[in-house]
């Protein structure tokens, strides 16, 4: 039986964090990286990649938006990594058993420089899921219902990946693959839970109501968007907003897979292409359909 497996980073941070909370931010994030990271080299160098990728400096991005906030994030963080220690293996028990996929896994639970709140990758050459609870803290997703949720639509990419893997299908990059990804997963989480979920609607009041009645100028903002060469930032950033609205394009992504389930089986969604047409046309259609 496939398991997941835990490596548990935060203790050794809530008792890092004492010894450096009153020293500058810069001597924070020095002695973050050079003595709390040092035990997990693989994981400090991952998120390092993560803004290099993106043509950012990685400390510029923890001395303006995570350390300054650390301190008042703390207990919030304390309370996600109890429900995340609890919650990670059965979750994943139900999801292989919901959705059919046996592949083992790390969830790894650290406190990082916001790289995400869930993000699916690699770690010790296993199929991983990394927790950052400063963003999970940021985001106010630290009660039991949400990181269910939350946990529910990483598992989904970890499934999205391993049915690929199968088939020697390699991920893709770029706008379209976001959004058929994202959606992907969030079609998992709900086909996981057995119901309308939205984890990351959770602090949003009136969030999924407002995507569905603008729908069809999601959709054609999307493509303007992509088109257009520009930013999905405001699409998938939680730091981002359209109209005051962030992240809509988790929901917009999830219709998208709804609009190719009308003709398609879930494994088979999962093989297709970024650049595959069908997404396109299911998204004008989309565009077009709430016009």
């Amino acid at each position: 039986m496939p398991t997941c497996c835990i490596v548990d980073a935060f203790p050794a941070f809530l008792e890092f964090w004492p010894t450096i909370r009153h020293k500058i931010i810069d001597e924070q994030i020095d002695a973050w990286a050079t003595i709390y990271m040092a035990r997990w080299p693989e994981l400090l160098a991952m998120q390092k990649a993560c803004y290099a990728e993106d043509g950012e400096d990685w400390r510029q991005i923890a001395r303006e938006m995570v350390f300054p906030h650390l301190a008042g994030r703390l207990a919030g963080m304390e309370e996600a990594h109890g429900h995340l220690l609890t919650l990670c293996e059965p979750i994943y028990a139900r999801s292989q058993r919901i959705l059919g996929f046996g592949s083992d896994m790390v969830a790894v639970i650290y406190a990082g420089i916001g790289c995400g709140a869930g993000w699916v990758t690699t770690y010790q050459g296993m199929p991983a899921i990394l927790f950052g609870l400063e963003n999970v803290a940021e985001e106010g997703w630290t009660g039991s219902e949400v990181l269910t949720g939350l946990i529910a639509h990483e598992i989904g990419h970890v499934a999205h990946h391993h049915w690929r893997q199968q088939r020697s299908l390699p991920n893709g990059s770029g706008s379209w693959w976001q959004l058929y990804t994202e959606g992907f997963a969030q079609r998992c989480e709900h086909v996981i839970l057995e119901g309308d979920s939205w984890h990351m609607a959770r602090r949003m009041e009136g969030w999924h109501d407002w995507c569905q009645a603008n729908e069809g100028w999601l959709a054609a903002e999307f493509l303007r968007a992509v088109d257009g060469g520009e930013s999905l930032r405001p699409f998938f950033g939680s730091w981002y907003d359209i109209q005051g609205q962030s992240q809509t394009g988790y929901y917009l992504g999830h219709e998208l897979i709804r609009e190719l389930e009308s003709s398609m089986e879930i494994r088979e969604i999962a093989l297709l292409d970024g650049g595959d047409p069908r997404l396109r046309a299911s998204l004008l259609k989309l565009a077009e359909g709430s016009t």
